[in-house]
């Protein structure tokens, strides 16, 4: 049975388990702030539950591919969203910084300097 390890706790779930569930359903949230509400529910439309991930998990699905290639998580290298990915083995989650958790902390503790706006795309 896989363990997942996030935000210093440790999960046991079945092999295929969606990531974004195992969270869930344990009182975790793959999120950050207000997109704890603010979500797709799991349709990788949002981008809103991107992670780091170290372990065995199952491959990018299209949905996910086509999310990650847009801002603001298009050329961050080791996304995936939680939502799409299948726990196949052991697992370490991490959580980055900012609304789609795409900005990783610096060695200070703060977050490094982002290009891109930190706020909701507009979508009209």
């Amino acid at each position: 049975m896989p363990t997942v390890y996030y935000r210093g706790e440790r999960i046991e779930c079945e092999r295929g388990a969606n990531l974004r569930d195992v969270l869930l359903e344990t009182g975790l949230s793959p999120h950050n702030g207000m997109a704890d509400t603010l979500n797709c529910g799991g349709h990788a439309t949002c981008g809103t539950c991107a992670v780091r991930l170290e372990g065995d998990v199952s491959e990018p699905t299209a949905a996910e591919r086509r999310r990650l290639s847009v801002p603001p998580l298009r050329g961050r290298e080791g996304l995936r969203l939680a939502c799409q990915t299948e726990v196949l083995g052991d697992l370490e989650v991490r959580k980055g910084e900012g609304f789609w958790g795409q900005r990783e902390p610096s060695d200070d503790g703060r977050a490094e300097s982002d290009e891109q706006s930190d706020a909701p795309e507009s979508t009209g």
